[in-house]
């Protein structure tokens, strides 16, 4: 059976759903993944040539796009579920041409792929890619149904956001606990501005909009409708609350180092028992969620409750994109990604 799957994923929100299809579909078949990205030739544009003379650092973040981030959130979920994955980007106008390449040098034995995608810069796997793909491989292809060709829009896409708010805090997450653990092992160190800019992001990525809107909506609609999982929102709640506890315990032990003179080893050790504490947590945290809270909320949740939920976390969205918030959070996200991907 395939072994070798590869997950082309562009930057629209079908990248979620390919994501949450093709990973367990590898979990059953004992393969693994390689996810590919295509991104536009954003420095032969006229509006990249002038980035790149008036505001190198921007044209640098540009130039890698959201590419980065997306590959990590889907390597995040397929190691969230043992899936051995790896994820390889590179700079086409042709992203037919480049899936197939990649394909053929991975050694993949299935292309697991949309059946349609969004028109624009930002949508790089159109519908018209997988007719091109289909046309020209003679790598067995798989295309998955996603978006406007299912039922129940609303808790699909109050899913996909939950999901891939998930995976964004996740990404940072191991990418937090890389740099500590290579920094430890090294001996060398720790780039604690970068960390300070993981440990915001995670802050108000988690205290400021993920974990309140879950409490208020997902949870509170659940806990409505059935006593199935009482134990794990309760959980789930405690979880929460004290969250913030061990965010400001990381906070604490970065700030320390940062004012040690002479050997930090000893500090640096603090840091990343820290680090490793926040981040075992958040792997129950988002197991319990996705394992029992979803699949109770798909099963007792009314069409009614999905739009509610929906409604809710569409209002920020993944909190990157949150206007009230400025473009801090979209800027940050892919500077930290192209930080930790270099």
């Amino acid at each position: 059976m395939y072994k070798h799957l590869l997950v082309p994923l562009d930057a629209s929100g079908l990248a979620t759903e390919i994501v949450s299809q093709s990973v367990p579909f590898a979990v059953a078949l004992g393969a693994r993944i390689t996810f590919f990205s295509a991104r536009a030739d954003f420095g032969s544009t006229d509006q990249g040539a002038l980035q790149r003379t008036v505001a190198p650092d921007s044209y640098v973040d540009n130039l890698a796009g959201e590419a980065r981030g997306i590959l990590q959130k889907a390597e995040a979920a397929a190691k969230a579920k043992g899936v051995n994955c790896t994820s390889i980007t590179r700079t086409s106008d042709h992203p037919a041409e480049a899936i197939l390449e990649v394909a053929q040098a991975e050694g993949c034995d299935l292309i697991f792929m949309a059946s349609h995608g969004h028109k624009g810069i930002r949508g790089l796997i159109l519908g018209s890619q997988t007719q091109k793909v289909l046309a020209n491989t003679h790598i067995p292809v798989l295309v998955a149904t996603v978006e406007s060709n299912q039922p129940e829009q609303d808790s699909l896409m109050a899913v996909a956001i939950i999901q891939d708010e998930h995976r964004s805090l996740a990404a940072v997450v191991r990418g937090l606990v890389r740099l500590v653990e290579q920094a430890a092992a090294d001996q060398s160190t720790l780039d604690v501005a970068l960390v300070r800019s993981m440990l915001h992001y995670i802050d108000a990525f988690s205290e400021r909009l993920h974990h309140p809107k879950e409490d208020a909506y997902l949870f509170e609609r659940l806990a409505a409708r059935t006593q199935e999982c009482d134990d794990a929102i309760n959980e789930l709640r405690a979880q929460h609350a004290s969250g913030g506890e061990l965010v400001r315990a990381m906070q604490a032990a970065v700030e320390n180092y940062a004012t040690v003179k002479g050997d930090a080893s000893e500090v640096l050790t603090r840091v990343a028992t820290a680090v490793h504490c926040f981040a075992e947590a958040q792997w129950v945290h988002m197991n319990l969620e996705e394992g029992t809270i979803l699949p109770t909320a798909r099963k007792y949740l009314t069409e009614q409750d999905w739009s509610t939920i929906y409604r809710a976390f569409s209002v920020n969205g993944d909190p990157r994109f949150d206007e009230d918030l400025g473009d801090g959070f979209k800027t940050l996200y892919t500077r930290l990604m192209n930080f930790i991907n270099k």
